[in-house]
């Protein structure tokens, strides 16, 4: 199935469309933006489901090694998060644990940790200015979502709603949060077949089903109940084609037709240099290679989108995949 027609960048695509299109085995369904920008793929823009949630029981769930406790309002109904390992990360202030009535708690999605989920990306360790930096961005409507509705959509509001102060808050929380291995990578001809399922989580066929990877990366997780309770120490497998790493590898430190490479500015181990310039090692492949569809879309426009554009220009979608596997593969 693929979808090669234009969508001007006006209308917007219904939660059930964009759903149907991550869905479809080896989907290369695709929803350009701005209209005349580039085509993305669907995998790289993971979509959830919505499902009008039953009355909460008063069950309370658990996770091994933690004795915290929290019913399904907790977990999922309310703007403050939950905080299953309280002693395993600094203190969070209030924008990362509470929440407002304006804008939900950072940890629900990117998680008490900061390691999030392929939708939502990695926050550990970054950059207090880089974080206020894309914070700033979004705010002032230079980052724009491929695929509405989407992880970026619900930031944007956020991004908006967060006082100068709790940004603050949130980003040197977040810097604090020493990075942790949570991505293995599996080089494989195939992958599970997945659908959209609660929180943007890709969910399994119950069957097991798989399909050929093509040019995709499929990343589920390890323990999919788990993560569905917003586990922070659940991670992530993550499918690539055969290959994919040595290649990456290559254009990674030739920078390919560019001839800029990553190690110029990212730094020779690639954990960042300096506060413009994030550590790509061992993050979310999926949310990666989103960063890199949306700088080249021209979708990801903010103040250091200037310094990216010429670099993938020029990269496909195979590149894409290649060097997001290959920094995923690193030890963060």
């Amino acid at each position: 199935m693929r979808q090669d027609g234009w969508v001007n960048s006006h209308k917007v695509f219904t939660a059930l469309f964009a759903a149907l299109a991550v869905a479809a085995l080896g989907s290369s369904v695709v929803h350009a933006y701005p209209a005349d920008a580039p085509k993305v793929p669907a995998w790289a823009y993971p979509q959830g489901v919505h499902e009008e949630p039953a009355a909460d029981d008063g069950k309370l769930y658990h996770l091994p090694g933690t004795t915290q406790a929290f019913t399904d309002t907790q977990i999922n109904r309310v703007n403050a998060t939950i905080d299953w390992f309280p002693k395993s990360h600094p203190v969070a202030p209030p924008p990362v644990i509470t929440g407002t009535e304006k804008y939900k708690a950072c940890g629900t999605c990117h998680l008490m940790n900061g390691v999030g989920k392929p939708e939502t990306g990695d926050l550990q360790g970054l950059p207090v200015a880089y974080l206020l930096q894309q914070l700033d961005d979004m705010k002032n409507d230079r980052r724009h979502p491929a695929y509405v509705p989407s992880s970026l959509t619900g930031m944007v509001a956020i991004a908006k709603a967060l006082t100068p102060e709790e940004a603050r808050q949130a980003a040197e929380y977040f810097h604090s949060v020493p990075p942790v291995e949570h991505i293995r990578v599996v080089e494989s001809a195939d992958a599970p077949v997945t659908h959209p399922g609660p929180h943007t989580i890709q969910l399994p066929d119950p069957s097991g089903a798989r399909a050929p990877i093509g040019t995709r990366i499929v990343e589920v997780s390890e323990n999919v109940e788990r993560t569905k309770l917003r586990d922070p120490s659940t991670g992530f497998v993550a499918y690539v084609p055969v290959g994919s790493i040595a290649r990456g590898e290559a254009l990674v430190k030739s920078g390919g037709a560019s001839k800029m490479a990553c190690t110029m500015c990212h730094g020779a181990d690639l954990k960042g240099m300096g506060d413009a310039f994030p550590s790509l090692a061992g993050h979310s492949p999926t949310a990666m290679a989103r960063q890199l569809f949306d700088f080249r879309s021209g979708s990801r426009d903010g103040k250091n989108a200037a310094a990216m554009k010429p670099v993938v220009a020029g990269l496909s979608d195979v590149d894409i995949v290649d060097v997001s596997a290959y920094l995923a593969s690193l030890k963060p």
